[in-house]
């Protein structure tokens, strides 16, 4: 039998702490002194970062709150081309869903309305149907992008009606919430899961 030759390990040395290792305890206190006086001499504070909380309505993107009978959030831009288009509203959002449908609107988007003189009398018109959900706002200002986005957000539980498109892109980024547009002689949804085919 031959006997095995043994061969030399290079580097098979015991490892050792150096004397600046971050894990001994003396280290330790100086870096938390110095650490102290950095954070005293740039008079800056840590940056606290927040995680919005996430609808429990939400099952990924798929928002579960969304049941019929849907509640539309209708903007000033929707109701004109609803009126250019000459479409009834409450008859072809429902043609569009298959269900029933209940158009909301918000005390801005009156008062948006209100602003726009005679030209939206008819849109006016239209909004101001007792058949109908009325919302009062409580913020400040009467911009009804910002307070439509600001509802989304809070209660995920309506379906956008604009064609402003930075308004579509707004509510884009905020998941679970779809959005309804007047295309082509009739209304079109997006990001609405059930949504039949057409």
């Amino acid at each position: 039998m031959s006997r095995v030759k043994k061969t030399r390990k290079f580097a098979a040395v015991k490892r050792i702490i150096g004397q600046r290792d971050a894990r001994l305890k003396k280290n330790q206190e100086k870096g938390e002194e110095d650490g102290g006086k950095r954070k005293a001499s740039k008079g800056r504070q840590a940056v606290v970062r927040e995680v919005p909380q996430v609808s429990s309505s939400l099952f990924f993107q798929y928002n579960t709150a969304l049941v019929p009978p849907y509640a539309v959030l209708v903007d000033t831009n929707f109701l004109s081309h609803t009126v250019q288009h000459k479409l009834e509203l409450q008859s072809t959002m429902m043609d569009c869903l298959y269900a029933k449908c209940v158009p909301v609107i918000t005390a801005c988007v009156m008062a948006e309305l209100e602003k726009l003189g005679s030209k939206y009398r008819v849109a006016l018109r239209i909004a101001r149907d007792e058949r109908w959900e009325r919302l009062q706002c409580d913020h400040k200002g009467v911009y009804a992008d910002d307070c439509l986005v600001d509802r989304v957000q809070k209660h995920k539980i309506y379906i956008v009606a604009t064609n402003d498109r930075d308004l579509k892109r707004r509510v884009r980024k905020i998941p679970g919430v779809p959005i309804m547009s007047v295309a082509r002689g009739k209304y079109t949804i997006e990001r609405l899961p059930d949504a039949p085919e057409k």
